[in-house]
């Protein structure tokens, strides 16, 4: 399956997996991404170990991934994304500032952090073309 590499080109729209222990952000998350032009919300996972199932079967462009979870965190995930899925652009996401951003992304692999809070269109464009791989 080919993959959107730029936003508007005639290719399949860019893939986002949602994961987040909390049903209620998930279901914001799925309304951002389905309201921003040329992405497309195809799946949801509530944990780490889903997380990892669900990349492997839907194969994501982009993976919006909370920080804070129960049992397997968002840092051990993006880790663990990044070894099985090198491909994938993961986005750390959370309620709370974080105050070793770029550390903790570059630590875990993950693209970015944003807020959630933050998160609408305009940002879920932004970050897909900073950190797209070309």
């Amino acid at each position: 399956m080919p993959t959107a590499h730029a936003i508007g080109e005639e290719r399949a729209p860019i893939s986002v997996l949602t994961v987040d222990d909390q049903a209620i952000f998930r279901s914001v998350a799925r309304d951002v991404i389905e309201a921003t032009p040329g992405f497309a919300a195809i799946g949801e996972a509530a944990s780490g170990p889903e997380a990892l199932t669900a990349s492997g079967a839907l194969r994501p462009d982009l993976v919006l991934l909370d920080v804070r979870m129960p049992g397997m965190d968002g840092i051990e995930t993006a880790r663990r994304l990044r070894d099985a899925r090198p491909d994938a652009i993961v986005v750390l996401v959370s309620m709370e500032e974080m105050t070793d951003v770029d550390a903790t992304t570059e630590t875990c692999g993950a693209a970015a952090f944003v807020r959630k809070q933050d998160l609408c269109p305009a940002v879920l464009r932004s970050v897909w073309t900073t950190h797209r791989r070309r």
